[in-house]
């Protein structure tokens, strides 16, 4: 009997069969459905969605094939050693707790080497332990996608997690704090202006943290350097989403979050020890220029600028992004070349691209020659005064590419430790990292007595090992500020926990209350930097007035203790965090200041205190009880500290009536501390009888302890407490007095707390931005929402949709600043003619009534007796879209022109964001009947007579499975325009251009709606 065989080969799991041969009057049949299969193999990152689809198409063929050959069910195997899908195979490693996952021996045995784990044979290599998992992944590969679900397993009946897990983690990633129905892409990308929909930043940790209703805390770590999706839109459920094969490490559950996260660590890495004038506050700005004339005479001697800085206390970090300029002569790229270190092309020349200094080459950082290549560049560069680096632009971001990044299939030369030859898609996310890790060992090159502070924009996990990271180009807007703090949390619940953002915002300007309220709370976060962009007001804290000026003042202490995470009253705050046992409160709305904010406080004791500071502007701090903590002198720069400064001790006793806290001093740069120089100090405070004890229990070190004055506050609730001096080192001792006394201390601090708040002056929250009528920055912008729609809109600058965000995909489709871009509409065929920037009043707003959605109407002076007039709804019995009717009226259009006014188009010019530009293009059928489908590699293109789509087109996102459709009045629009621009794309529709009267006015009526795709 003949045999034919057939199968779908990945390098995870091939699934196939034998059976007797086919006749061939079904040959036909199925050699269709195996093309459906083949043809879909050609997409490189298929959705959930998708994949739900290229099942059903698998199973076609296998039922097919089971009936002709009457086949009866055989499990179907991957090449012979496991099954396409169930549960993964695992071995314990690291430590107990601890395990590896894989789908099958043979995808352990050909796993790539691991770049987060500190050592890859960590991961690799089994130890002996009794420990079974309590938590089994399942998986499922198919079209060399493999699919990862966490699921619990309890007599191989598979449930998922309890009703109540919360989940965190995801890394650098926008949006709420509680990560429940969100979705991930890791993909590291140049995410300008992002907001919180945006579903890849600059920074890519495929890892969540899973928090158990009973307190109880499981991390899971899916060990891919590729494009990954990470989903967690059903309830307590983790699915990852990549090319085959990966392994994935789960960590617990243990005890808390903080017993997984040092679990965590142990594979990973921490963070780098940093010199200690990296933890004070930064300022930066795009770009500070000389005083000179710019061309001739910006920086001509750094080295001399560097040694003025130092004079006066200041550090100077350097930026150094990866692009090297194309330019022979240049001693970089001529090194470069001698060396052949650039990322290379498929057909192995090197790979240019599109950056800040034009055509631009890029090192190839997987190979270790480079990146001993470009430390000895880094070496050198520090002998200019340089005392931090600066990694920018290093996802990489390349320009005029609508990918916004390098070709994915560029080749890089890597060590074998670090995955072999490989195309960019699997070293992309780990460009920065491997950047950021050269740049630090340049630095360590050029003084091994100092201890090198690296930033960098790009990153993955165990980038913590060699820099700080901030979450970069964010607005200067509440919604911003208030997402700053989930942000920073994120990262630190991922491994890194040295990171802070644009304080103020990067894009925009910032109001004086909102710049004093983010840096009241910023300085508080392990990193802290003002940053602006280029032709933005001037964001330094001084310039704000006195006021804003005094919100910088906090010093930071160590970042990350938990409360009890067993209160799910606590998972979901997003204006708290703990530093140390310090409790910050902050106020992230706009209107609601201190005063007014509500706090829900853990179980326990937290105690109040300020530094005599108290403003509504700025955070509450609660101090634990049982905590000690240390406080220093106010200074401008570490310089100016001694050892023989005042010390202070807060103090808050727990239930028992005790407390602890440390104390670590050394050098604040070097590596002595590592030969034991360096004091390390274990302060305890026990109440008996009325005296309170303060004393020194236990130290560390070489160094002997400074000649200094001790000043002990016991807190006592409210903002009261108790003080006593003396000399460190000494017995120290605070009488508490009765108990009715210290309510009535406690009692008059809070009304003079009260009072300071009452009586403090107020922060100024209007701003004036140059524009045609000075619009007021300070303005919130407005939504309009129904059950599946959110916008945001702004009358006073142009009338613009500035968000358009889709609630059941999760999927924010159009995201831009308040000033550019976003939704526009023009009165002319000129880009940003009349209606653009002008400002819109509402003349009519409908909020949501029985089940009617919202609907509002604005309308903007054009000029020439003409307004622009758009309506924004939600139509009934249709919550699925939103619906637009622009126009343009006649007003005043005078008798002398005969009532027509000048030639005007309706032009509506909308900017979509797009989520994965290689996975992007438009789609439509025109008048004609014929398709059409327009890729970003098209550039520009218009369309219109037959060839004008018939009434719909659709932006297709395959990788999410998902299209927005825009439909139109076909009658009504005279072209239809494609824009390809760095990472986006405009769906234009253009009227006629024709003068207009009372009588016949331009109108466009379309509408959106987002629908799944097959």
């Amino acid at each position: 009997m003949e045999v034919f065989s057939f199968g779908c080969s990945s390098y995870c799991c091939s699934w196939s069969t034998t059976v007797p041969a086919i006749p061939s009057k079904f040959a036909s049949t199925l050699n269709h459905h195996l093309l459906l299969l083949r043809n879909t193999n050609t997409r490189p990152f298929p959705s959930s969605q998708s994949l739900i689809t290229l099942r059903r198409k698998r199973r076609f063929c296998e039922k097919f094939l089971a009936k002709m050959a009457n086949y009866e069910g055989k499990t179907v195997t991957s090449d012979g050693t496991g099954v396409s899908s169930g549960k993964m195979i695992y071995k314990p490693i690291l430590g107990d707790g601890v395990f590896r996952f894989d789908c099958s021996v043979n995808d352990r045995d050909a796993a790539f080497p691991s770049i987060s784990f500190v050592n890859s044979r960590d991961r690799d290599t089994p130890i002996t332990s009794d420990k079974v998992p309590v938590y089994t992944p399942t998986f499922e590969c198919l079209l060399e996608q493999q699919v990862v679900k966490l699921e619990k397993l309890i007599e191989f009946v598979s449930e998922q997690f309890p009703t109540g897990t919360s989940l965190y983690g995801t890394g650098e990633a926008s949006g709420q704090l509680e990560r429940t129905g969100k979705r991930v892409f890791t993909w590291n990308t140049d995410a300008y202006g992002y907001g919180p929909e945006t579903m890849s930043l600059y920074q890519s940790h495929p890892w969540v943290l899973a928090i158990l209703p009973n307190g109880e805390a499981l991390g899971i770590l899916a060990d891919t350097t590729k494009r990954c999706e990470i989903d967690l839109r059903k309830e307590s459920t983790i699915q990852f989403v990549a090319p085959s094969s990966y392994p994935v490490i789960t960590f617990g559950p243990f005890a808390s979050p903080t017993a997984v996260l040092i679990s965590l660590s142990k594979a990973i890495g921490t963070v780098f020890m940093p010199p200690k004038w990296s933890l004070g506050y930064q300022q930066c700005r795009w770009s500070y220029m000389s005083d000179q004339r710019v061309l001739e005479e910006r920086f001509r001697d750094p080295k001399s600028l560097a040694e003025g800085l130092h004079y006066n206390g200041f550090k100077a970090i350097w930026m150094l992004d990866p692009g090297i300029k194309q330019e022979e002569g240049y001693f970089v790229y001529d090194s470069g070349c001698k060396s052949d270190v650039w990322v290379q092309k498929a057909d192995g020349t090197p790979f240019v691209g599109e950056v800040w200094p034009g055509p631009c080459v890029f090192p190839d950082y997987t190979q270790s020659k480079v990146r001993s290549w470009w430390a000895n560049l880094v070496k050198d560069f520090v002998s200019n005064g340089v005392d931090g680096i600066w990694n920018d632009m290093n996802e990489p971001a390349v320009f005029k590419v609508v990918t916004k990044t390098m070709p994915e299939n560029n080749v890089h030369r890597g060590d074998s430790e670090l995955g072999g030859h490989q195309n960019h898609s699997f070293y992309h996310n780990v460009y920065g990292l491997l950047m950021a890790r050269s740049t630090y060992e340049g630095m360590k090159l050029a003084n091994e007595n100092k201890r090198p502070f690296v930033l960098t924009r790009a990153g993955f996990v165990g980038s913590q090992r060699y820099a700080a990271t901030w979450t970069g180009d964010n607005l200067s807007t509440w919604e911003h500020f208030h997402m700053s703090i989930s942000m920073v949390l994120q990262l630190g619940l991922s491994g890194q926990p040295f990171s802070g953002p644009d304080l103020g915002g990067f894009a925009g300007n910032a109001t004086p209350r909102l710049f004093g309220r983010w840096m009241g709370v910023g300085s508080l976060f392990p990193f802290c930097r003002g940053h602006s962009e280029e032709g933005t007001k001037d964001h330094e804290p001084w310039s704000f007035g006195e006021e804003v000026e005094g919100t910088k003042d906090h010093e930071p202490w160590s970042f990350g203790e938990e409360v009890d995470p067993k209160d799910p009253s606590l998972r979901k705050l997003e204006n708290s965090f703990l530093l140390g046992p310090v409790l910050v409160y902050a106020s992230t709305l706009r209107n609601q200041g201190l005063d007014k904010l509500e706090y829900t406080l853990p179980k326990g004791i937290w105690l109040s205190f300020d530094f005599g500071d108290a403003h509504p502007d700025l955070p509450a701090l609660y101090l634990k009880g049982g905590s000690i903590i240390p406080v220093g002198l106010p200074l401008q720069h570490v310089g100016e500290a001694r050892p023989s400064d005042d010390l202070m001790l807060l103090v808050a006793l727990d239930e028992q009536g005790k407390a602890e806290g440390v104390l670590f001093e050394d050098d604040g740069d070097g590596y002595e501390f590592t030969k034991g120089n360096y004091l390390l100090t274990q302060y305890v405070a026990e109440l008996q009888s009325s005296v309170v004890t303060v004393r020194v229990q236990k130290s560390e070190g070489s160094w002997g302890r400074p000649k200094r004055r001790l000043h002990v506050q016991v807190l006592l609730g409210g903002g009261a407490m108790l003080d006593t001096w003396g000399m460190d080192g000494e017995v120290l001792q605070v009488i508490l007095p009765s108990e009715e006394e210290v309510s009535k201390l406690v009692s008059t601090s809070e009304k003079e707390y009260k009072e300071r708040l009452e009586g403090a002056i107020q922060i100024p929250d209007a701003e004036e931005l140059s524009g045609p009528k000075g619009t007021e920055l300070s303005r919130t912008p407005i939504e309009l929402k129904n059950g599946e729609w959110v916008l945001k809109i702004v009358p006073w600058i142009g009338g613009r949709i500035i968000s358009m965000v889709h609630i059941p995909s999760g999927t924010q489709w159009l995201h831009s600043r308040l000033e550019t871009s976003g939704y526009e509409e023009y009165s002319g065929t000129e880009y940003r003619s009349a209606g653009c920037s002008e400002e819109y009043s509402i003349i009519d707003r409908e909020l949501e009534l029985a089940g009617e959605g919202e609907s509002m109407v604005l309308e903007g002076d054009i000029g020439g007796g003409l307004v622009l007039q758009r309506q924004i709804y939600f139509p009934k019995n249709a919550v699925s879209m939103f619906q637009v009717e622009s126009s343009i009226l006649s007003r005043s259009v005078g008798a002398g022109s005969g009532g027509f006014s000048r030639l005007v188009c309706l032009r509506v010019h909308p900017t979509f964001d797009l989520l994965h530009p290689s996975e992007s293009f438009i789609s439509f059928t025109s008048i004609d009947g014929s398709t059409h489908e327009v890729f970003p590699e098209s550039g520009e293109q218009s369309f219109e007579g037959d060839l004008l789509p018939n009434g719909e087109w659709r932006l297709i996102d395959k990788c999410l499975g998902l299209a927005l459709v825009n439909r139109f009045n076909v009658t009504e629009v005279f072209k239809c325009l494609v824009h390809w621009d760095c990472g986006t794309v405009n769906l234009e529709l253009w009227s006629e251009s024709r003068p207009v009267s009372n009588q016949s006015p331009l109108r466009i009526s379309h509408q959106y709606e987002v629908v799944r795709i097959p």
